[in-house]
């Protein structure tokens, strides 16, 4: 069994979470992001074994309440559990009783691990992308 382990990212994770990022969206648009957040300690890292497996960025903008604005998975590491295991951490470390997400209607594999962490559909926003309404995720951290 590979050990999984959760931490806030450092400056050094940088280059190897802009690449995961910029291997799944073909961009590095997001990389000034990425740096506020690992300076901000809001930048959780998944490594399995020696290399991030996944990602997962948060802030408390969202009606004062902690939201995760991003959940990056390696696809070489998809569909087992690790978004699971970031949701679960972030559950037991939010800084918040109430932890929002969200995802599109289509991604079944991220909606799937969402109820299986047991959150709960809280609404819905439609025309952020065309035909695919952002459904957004709630759960009770206290």
């Amino acid at each position: 069994m590979i050990h999984l382990e959760i931490h806030n990212a450092k400056k050094q994770d940088l280059y190897q979470i802009i690449e995961l990022d910029k291997k799944m969206i073909g961009s590095d648009h997001r990389k000034e992001e990425i740096n506020h957040a690992i300076n901000e300690d809001r930048c959780l890292i998944l490594y399995q074994g020696d290399k991030i497996a996944a990602f997962l960025i948060y802030h408390t903008h969202f009606f004062d309440c902690c939201f995760i604005s991003l959940i990056m998975v390696d696809p070489a590491h998809q569909r087992n559990g690790v978004a699971s295991s970031l949701l679960t951490h972030m559950s037991k470390i939010s800084p918040t009783n109430k932890l929002f997400s969200s995802t599109n209607e289509s991604n079944e594999s991220m909606k799937k691990a969402f109820i299986k962490n047991h959150f709960k559909k809280s609404g819905f926003v439609d025309n952020l992308d065309e035909g695919d309404p952002e459904i957004i995720y709630f759960k009770n951290c206290y």
